[in-house]
């Protein structure tokens, strides 16, 4: 049987366990908030928001969830992301600590704006 890939973000959220499906949520909520107009989407397999183009996407991981803000997001927010594990297009979150939730909605906001004007 041919595994079939998640179309929606609430079909990538089931493929985790309950600790994961939640800290997936909490981001999904925080994106939300920021950005209420984006459209949720998966893209390179990972779930996604768009307005004209994708802002922010974010994975599950074995020990981490990772934010990928692309470049503009990481290179504005760099000083902030402390002890995480960062590169040019992504932050990782451990999975064993709380996810920084209001600076996923800070830099997905900051995405937002950027978008309307470039």
């Amino acid at each position: 049987m041919e595994k079939t890939e998640p179309t929606t973000i609430d079909e990538y959220i089931a493929l985790f366990p309950a600790k994961t499906q939640e800290m997936l949520q909490q981001v999904r909520r925080a994106i939300r908030q920021a950005v209420p107009e984006a459209r949720e989407v998966i893209s390179y397999k990972m779930p996604a928001f768009k307005q004209n183009k994708v802002l922010v996407y974010f994975a599950a991981y074995k020990k981490h969830i990772g934010f990928y803000p692309t470049g503009s997001g990481i290179e504005a927010f760099k000083n902030e992301f402390g002890d995480y594990k960062w590169s040019k297009g992504a932050v990782q979150f451990p999975i064993d600590k709380p996810i920084p939730l209001d600076l996923i909605s800070r830099i997905s906001k900051f995405k937002a704006e950027r978008d309307q004007t470039s």
